[in-house]
């Protein structure tokens, strides 16, 4: 069935898209009106239970959303850093109870204290002195590298791009694909995989259209590297998103980025308007013979839309849920055609592989884990920002070099966001920036995103929150997510609020369930760091749990 609504709203294309549609129809009361709804049902051939269940899973479409005038931010970092009861308290001051929502999460990790209101992003200090008519503020915060310079040292001047452009245009393809399969380039957002296999795949279907999407929904808490190389760096992952498409066969470059960075959308818009005026949008640029375009697409916050299957459900206007693989996105993707979805920071790195050469970019780093990596410090930084290190860097470099230490005692690290490695501070010497240090020591690097535990924030609490944000963020079509994580933020809920203590026979029976028969990381990845509280910390746990 999905697959036929697939065929159905890709018969208008991108331009004109249901699920854009239905967040402009929402843009007045926070939901679209029921008449609305019917209406574009009928444009675009749906079943009345498809568009509610695609309008009633979204944070920002559904009909709780209604009215709703302002966002407190309840992302991991703001919520062990503990800024939230205030921002509340404050808006409260201002808005009806009504009329203030939730947002998870809004990339401010490295001050904290994070709302949005009006379309804008706030934190920091800005709610001491908020109002209604208050101006944003400039988001500060500090960047630096250590080792190569592979996006911090990119041009934001596009005449330095057009002749890596122009030079990559003139190669064949498969010659430039081997160059990304020398240079060893892995996905950034987690799962490592290689993008030249992507790029190969999609362009070696048979199809007349194949799209590239850049996965641009960092939804990973305490993660801001994203938003970082979409604000600071935006020329350098359109013009690999431009070479991504000619490898890849691709005339269309899809742009699908969070609402919770209003910022990026509107930078990202003005970067593409320079490229067109520029000659480099369109058909046969620059008479190579090559047409690509580029459509932005705004995200209506979902965290299961991180995830490629579910993302390219979501530009469908379907309910964004996982699909089961085979056939994959490079087979059938987007409105079934041959897709190749990567990360930004990934996508980023094309252009100086390209210009250096695949054996340049894999002379940095370490084993497998080739090139660099943006890590994201939270607020219990001394120097938090984002930094780009060379993989294989130590972590203990990280933290009390680049980060300059703790500002209070930390006790653990969350790393590579809710489904990545709870790494205990005392581990932190045992491990180096790579994805294969990560896995032997029974961590996951991911995003690598780190947001910090003090040893004031009761761990108990920490699993309970996990919990609660996997069975909000589930798409809900496997019975483990859905179920599984339900009854894990149920249990802990009661240990919170009743003292009740938990089964470490039923625990770790869930936490197997939940491993083992998800159908993506959502589920899947939750028991690890779970798993890694319970190893590390288990005379603070056994207090909670039962035999």
């Amino acid at each position: 069935m999905s697959k036929n609504l697939g065929y159905l709203s890709g018969r208008k294309g991108l331009d004109y898209n249901l699920f854009e549609q239905l967040g402009i129809s929402a843009r007045e009361n926070g939901t679209p009106s029921a008449r609305e709804m019917e209406r574009l049902r009928k444009e675009f051939l749906m079943g009345s239970a498809n568009v509610f269940g695609t309008v009633s899973f979204y944070d920002f479409l559904k009909p709780e959303n209604q009215g709703k005038k302002v966002y407190v931010c309840n992302g991991s970092s703001c919520m062990t850093a503990g800024t939230q009861s205030k921002v509340r308290e404050h808006m409260l001051s201002h808005f009806d109870n009504s009329e203030v929502g939730e947002m998870c999460c809004l990339g401010r990790c490295h001050e904290n204290s994070a709302f949005h209101y009006n379309g804008k992003n706030y934190s920091g200090s800005d709610i001491e002195n908020f109002t209604p008519e208050s101006h944003v503020s400039p988001d500060n915060y500090h960047t630096a590298y250590e080792g190569t310079a592979v996006i911090m040292g990119s041009s934001e001047d596009w005449s330095d791009y057009e002749p890596i452009l122009l030079s990559c245009l003139s190669r064949p393809a498969s010659f430039l694909i081997n160059e990304l399969k020398v240079s060893e380039l892995r996905g950034r957002g987690g799962a490592g995989f290689p993008i030249y296999f992507k790029l190969q795949s999609c362009i070696d279907a048979e199809a007349e259209t194949r799209f590239v999407v850049c996965n641009a929904d960092e939804g990973d808490p305490g993660a801001y590297s994203d938003r970082y190389i979409m604000e600071h760096k935006p020329l350098a992952l359109l013009a690999g998103m431009i070479l991504a498409g000619y490898m890849a066969g691709a005339g269309y470059g899809v742009l699908y980025i969070r609402a919770e960075y209003p910022e990026s959308v509107s930078i990202i818009s003005q970067a593409i308007n320079l490229l067109s005026d520029a000659g480099w949008l369109g058909k046969n640029i620059r008479n190579t013979g090559f047409d690509f375009t580029f459509k932005v697409i705004q995200a209506q916050g979902a965290y299961i839309c991180g995830e490629e299957t579910a993302l390219l459900s979501s530009i469908e206007g379907q309910r964004p849920e996982v699909r089961i693989r085979p056939p994959y996105p490079t087979q059938q993707g987007l409105f079934n055609m041959p897709t190749v979805v990567n990360n930004v920071e990934t996508l980023a790195c094309i252009p100086f592989v390209l210009q250096h050469g695949g054996e340049r970019f894999a002379a940095i780093g370490k084993g497998k884990s080739k090139g660099t990596k943006l890590i994201s410090l939270d607020g219990f930084f001394k120097r938090p920002g984002i930094y780009e290190v060379d993989m294989g860097t130590p972590l203990e470099k990280v933290i009390y070099d680049l980060g300059q230490g703790f500002v209070s005692p930390v006790k653990a690290m969350h790393i590579g966001g809710p489904l990545g490695g709870l790494v205990p501070v005392t581990k932190a010497k045992d491990l180096t920036i790579d994805f294969e240090s990560f896995s032997a020591e029974g961590f996951l690097l991911g995003h690598a995103s780190i947001v910090c535990i003090p040893e004031s924030f009761p761990m108990v609490d920490y699993i309970r929150h996990l919990f609660q944000f996997t069975a909000h963020e589930s798409c809900g079509k496997c019975f483990p997510c859905r179920l599984g994580s339900t009854r894990g933020y149920e249990m802990f809920d009661k240990v919170q609020h009743s003292g009740f203590k938990v089964s470490r026979e039923l625990l770790n029976d869930l936490l197997e369930t939940l491993e083992l028969g998800s159908l993506c990381a959502l589920g899947g990845g939750l028991p690890l760091p779970i798993k890694n509280a319970l190893q590390y910390f288990e005379d603070e746990l056994s207090l909670y749990l039962s035999d």
